[in-house]
């Protein structure tokens, strides 16, 4: 075969630019099993990927570093990468060896494995992220098991809780340092509170403390001073006049996550929201959602906590959610290294509304900062390298990307609700239009066109008409749930007298206004056809209940039943 085009950095590959290599880039993502439409009900599609990476139409994300990558690309299996399948081997021989079954069934099992490891190990195809979860998978169903490291866990939780309750370790947690720079009081307390961050940051990563090898000069020293490598921290966090932030914790490990549970309280007091995202199921020493229930350490120590266990949650579910609650736990919805192809939506959708990413552990650095590609959110990635050497490094997101935040669709939406307060005040009647504007795929733009021209036909008719246009507020980025959220606090305002729903005539008028014949992919279609229109029909009626006065136009109500709920980041319906 010929060579394949050669590449400086991941994200500078770009689909459609060779054939040969987009064939390549399909099969790699094929074995991964990573490609969307081979298994839609498991992979993230395209635009849930979106909400976390910062990807241009025609790129392709993977999910490793880029020199790992570059490995596969090359067809050649390197020492680095013979020597990444034999930790991954490792991992599971030790799965294997604790699972606490007979002699026989581990070297049953165990050779099952070898000969899927040696399958995958000729492919040089497989991610080793994603070959130990196939290998696992084989493991933990052979043995029964369901968590095969749950007591392992327990004790290491249980020692970091001692720890952290001890006198002596809160002395010197809570040693008050001297040189103080601050100004004002309020300096001076972010200062402090800055301070204790970074130094239950640093005991997180610690694995010497619930192991219980480490010394109290070791301890003493890590504490002295924390703050020195800690700057992108603090300039992620802001000042003290900074808004707080709406933060994503991922932790690493048990033990550790004692730690975490600490880290959070301090975010939380510091006036800041945290989501918490953990294992959906076992993934080795990694804590995981089912241990806040039968750990006891865990279990008192998330008390009275907000757990979120809809994997498929909502926008405004999700935000009615952070509105009421300053903590939400949450599943990334795999039992893998992070991995956005097969994270939830849930998981996705949070690390979209919030503000900073903040990452624990090397596997999490691995997949953040290895890779050349963007995201759409500021990252924080923090841990110790083999010879516990501490670590903190940031990723500033993408500087194209826009976010949406519940404050902005907030305020764009009161915007249009004034201007229509205005034009009532001015005697003018308020009228909504509604039409397809994302529900064919492929036609947005014609869609825009059609609504724009048939508003401006009606606006040049009607006298003393306000008449909302929505492909007039759009703005680049926005995805079919930011404009559904934005939209329906406006139409929910009491300020509508009519409220029109395109209809087939109303289509076909704004085709011969563009002087264009009505294109088969139009034929028939109006407002029924479309997702929003039949959210927007259910708005309308139990607004109309509200407001008997306001006028609905349109396709009789009874005929919205094709279209259900949108694709995740999607314009049009799921099942399209």
């Amino acid at each position: 075969m010929p060579p394949l085009p050669k590449f400086t950095s991941a994200k500078d590959i770009r689909l459609g630019s060779d054939p040969a290599q987009e064939a390549w880039l399909h099969h790699f993502m094929t074995e991964n099993n990573l490609e969307y439409h081979f298994s839609p009900t498991l992979v993230a599609s395209p635009e849930q990927l979106r909400f976390v990476v910062a990807l241009q139409e025609d790129q392709l994300y993977v999910p490793c570093s880029d020199e790992l990558f570059r490995q596969f690309y090359q067809g050649e299996l390197s020492d680095d990468l013979r020597r990444e399948y034999a930790k991954a081997w490792r991992f599971v021989a030790t799965l294997v060896h604790g699972a606490g079954i007979s002699s026989a069934s581990k070297r049953r099992i165990l050779h099952l494995c070898r000969y899927r490891f040696q399958l995958y190990l000729d492919s040089r195809m497989i991610l080793p992220s994603r070959l130990i979860k196939r290998l696992m998978d084989i493991v933990l169903t052979q043995t029964g098991i369901l968590d095969p490291f749950r007591d392992r866990k327990r004790e290491a939780n249980a020692r970091m809780a001692e720890i952290l309750t001890n006198p002596q370790f809160l002395a010197l947690l809570e040693t008050c340092p001297h040189g103080s720079r601050a100004s004002t009081i309020a300096e001076r307390r972010w200062e402090l509170d800055f301070l204790e961050l970074a130094r239950l940051l640093r005991l997180s990563t610690m694995r010497q403390l619930w192991e219980g090898d480490v010394s109290p000069l070791t301890l003493e020293q890590e504490l002295a001073d924390p703050r020195p490598g800690a700057e992108c921290l603090h300039t992620a966090l802001g000042p003290e006049s900074s808004p707080r932030k709406k933060i994503l914790y991922m932790p690493d490990l048990a033990g550790g996550f004692v730690a975490d549970l600490a880290v959070v309280r301090s975010l939380l007091r510091q006036g800041h929201q945290v989501v918490l995202a953990l294992k959906d199921a076992f993934y080795f020493n990694t804590p995981i959602l089912w241990d806040l229930d039968t750990d006891p350490v865990l279990r008192e120590g998330t008390e009275g906590m907000f757990f979120l266990h809809n994997d498929t949650v909502s926008k405004n579910t999700l935000l009615r959610h952070l509105r009421e609650q300053r903590l939400v736990i949450i599943s990334d919805g795999t039992s893998e290294q992070l991995n956005f192809y097969r994270s939830s939506v849930t998981f996705s959708r949070c690390w979209k509304e919030c503000d900073l990413v903040m990452a624990k552990g090397r596997r999490n650095a691995h997949v953040l900062l290895g890779t050349s590609h963007e995201f759409t959110r500021d990252i924080v990635c923090f841990w110790r390298d083999d010879d516990g050497v501490y670590h903190m490094r940031g990723k500033a997101k993408a500087p194209w990307t826009r976010k949406f935040m519940e404050s902005d669709l907030i305020a764009r939406a009161d915007k249009i609700i004034n201007s229509m307060a205005q034009a009532r005040r001015e005697g003018k009647s308020v009228m909504f239009y509604s039409a397809v504007i994302g529900s064919i795929p492929g036609q947005t733009q014609t869609a825009v066109r059609l609504v724009s021209v048939f508003v401006e036909h009606l606006r040049n008719r009607m006298e003393n008409t306000f008449i909302i246009n929505p492909a007039e507020h759009f703005t680049e980025g926005m995805d079919g749930d930011d404009l559904m959220f934005m939209w329906e606090r406006v139409q929910r305002s009491g300020l509508l007298d009519v409220w029109r729903f395109q209809t087939v005539e109303d289509i076909e008028t704004s085709f011969g206004l563009l002087e264009r014949k009505v294109p088969a992919a139009w034929l028939g279609k109006d407002a029924t056809f479309s997702t929003g229109c039949t959210k927007e029909m259910r708005i309308a009626l139990d607004v109309q209940r509200n407001h008997p006065e306001l006028q609905i136009i349109g396709p009789a109500p009874e005929r919205f039943s094709r279209r259900r709920e949108y694709g995740v980041g999607k314009y049009f319906d799921a099942r399209l």
